[in-house]
């Protein structure tokens, strides 16, 4: 057997014999895989999936399966449920949100295609609900539908776009949505004919002396066999927060302050098979993180405090937010505490603090916890004094919750990389144009070889911007755009 090595492709010239002939490759059958399956097969394309594990699914069976949509005056559940979302809030909230590393493109077309998209996907048989889950949750536990799953409401996003709910959820009851979607999605890919190879690992690409994409080798029942794409191969391998090596030395600052999530084969292979083909990364040291801050809603009425004994956030933002905050707080101390009043301070919860001390007085609390006095207190009463008012000058957290905080006063010890429930995967990878085609450094596309879903930089960049939905949104949309690309492509 060759080595393995999936940064150096193997040599067309030293293909002896083609084993396997598809006019689509997909490596991965995961949501960008399945979707960009069914798309190629829908524009005639012979398609094959190479998948790993022993079954479909990947990571988006293991998420809630959130789909995070609008635009175009809203999808059907939106209408229904009251909702006129425009396109234009939609683009402008994503931009805002994502930052400097948005790219405006990409994003622009994610906004003007996202209603079709949902038709598609309902069109898949995915079910939802016309309905509206009101409550502050990271994850509705209801059947219900439709629910804030981002930043929409808070400052400084609502005075950009107006707020509207786009986290659309799976008519199920509990966190069950991704093996739904995924059943649906391998059943549709299924009916279309498509081969699919479970427990077979891709080991590297073939590719001429150009670079040219033309094939794939992979090891099946123990034998490596050669892939002959015709048209093109997909990457849809997911990201690599499962290698803990190549996580942490890319994005060491969440990698060795949270634990990561997703499949035991989100490994980076099919990143280092794209780059070792001669495309280029993009944003490899951003990865989403989160602190499960809420459930319960009442903690969104305490206030957050780093070592200075100071407030650096409206606490009511998405609770990716406040964790890629809570870690930038680490540059200038070693803490960051959550100060909350009995009333609202609630057990069980998922946030995983340690409560360090509690009392009547907030100068006590600072002392216990090794604050600067003087600083803390100040930061207590210039809160409570304005929360009484329904008033945030500092930060502008909504009226909803503002409240002062009253004793009993707890400090909940959330230190990132200490205590707390942190949690994370990657959002950097291949570099790609919108219709999935893989680019070189100079900005070329790499001949026959495109990439969809976590293998790539799609549209969630970083931690601070990310909404519950924008993966499986993200993922399924470029995924299916990939596969009508690839399956329209002709050789020269």
């Amino acid at each position: 057997m060759s080595q393995i090595s999936p940064t150096h492709p193997h040599k067309l010239e030293k293909v002896e014999q083609w084993h396997l002939e598809t006019d689509v490759a997909i490596v991965g059958f995961g949501g960008a895989g399945g979707c960009a399956a069914i798309e190629a097969a829908d524009q005639g394309a012979d398609v094959t999936i190479f998948e790993v594990a022993a079954g479909s699914g990947g990571s988006t069976a293991l998420s809630s399966a959130e789909i995070y949509m609008g635009g175009g005056g809203g999808t059907r559940v939106q209408r229904a449920c009251g909702y006129d979302d425009s396109t234009e809030d939609l683009f402008n909230y994503l931009m805002l949100a994502q930052g400097d590393l948005a790219d405006e493109e990409r994003i622009r077309l994610f906004a003007e295609g996202s209603l079709d998209h949902f038709d598609w996907i309902v069109g898949l048989g995915i079910p939802y609900k016309d309905s509206e889950f009101e409550g502050k949750a990271i994850v509705a536990l209801t059947d219900d539908c439709l629910l804030y799953t981002g930043n929409e409401k808070a400052w400084p996003f609502c005075e950009i776009a107006k707020p509207c709910p786009r986290g659309h959820n799976i008519e199920v009851e509990g966190d069950n949505g991704g093996p739904i979607f995924m059943k649906i999605v391998t059943q549709q890919v299924e009916s279309r004919g498509a081969r699919i190879e479970y427990n077979a690992r891709v080991l590297k690409l073939i590719a001429d002396e150009h670079g040219e994409v033309f094939g794939l080798v992979v090891r099946i029942d123990g034998e490596e066999r050669n892939v002959r794409a015709r048209k093109g191969v997909i990457l849809a391998t997911g990201g690599f927060a499962m290698n803990q090596e190549m996580w942490s030395r890319y994005s060491p600052t969440i990698a060795n302050r949270a634990v990561p999530i997703g499949n035991p084969f989100d490994d980076g292979s099919g990143i280092r098979m794209g780059q070792g083909a001669g495309g280029s990364l993009l944003h490899m040291d951003q990865s989403f993180v989160t602190i499960p801050y809420y459930p319960p809603a009442s903690h969104t009425f305490g206030i957050l405090v780093n070592s200075q004994g100071q407030r650096f956030i409206n606490e009511d933002v998405y609770h990716a937010r406040i964790a890629a905050n809570n870690i930038q707080q680490l540059e200038t101390g070693e803490s960051v505490y959550l100060i909350i009043g009995e009333k609202n301070w609630q057990q069980p919860n998922m946030l995983g603090g340690e409560i360090e001390t509690a009392g009547d007085e907030i100068e006590e609390i600072a002392e216990d916890i090794g604050l600067p006095v003087a600083n803390l207190a100040h930061t207590f009463n210039h809160y409570n004094t304005f929360a009484a008012k329904g008033e945030d000058p500092l930060f502008h957290k909504a009226a909803e919750w503002l409240e002062p905080i009253e004793p009993t006063i707890a400090a909940v010890d959330i230190t990132p990389g200490q205590h707390g429930i942190y949690v994370g995967f990657t959002l950097g990878g291949l570099e790609t144009k919108t219709s999935g085609e893989v680019l070189t450094m100079d900005g070329d596309i790499v001949p026959g070889l495109y990439a969809a879903g976590r293998a790539t930089c799609g549209v969630p960049r970083r931690a601070e911007g990310y909404g519950s939905g924008l993966s499986v949104g993200d993922v399924t949309f470029f995924g299916r755009l990939a596969g009508g690309q690839v399956a329209r492509r002709e050789r020269g």
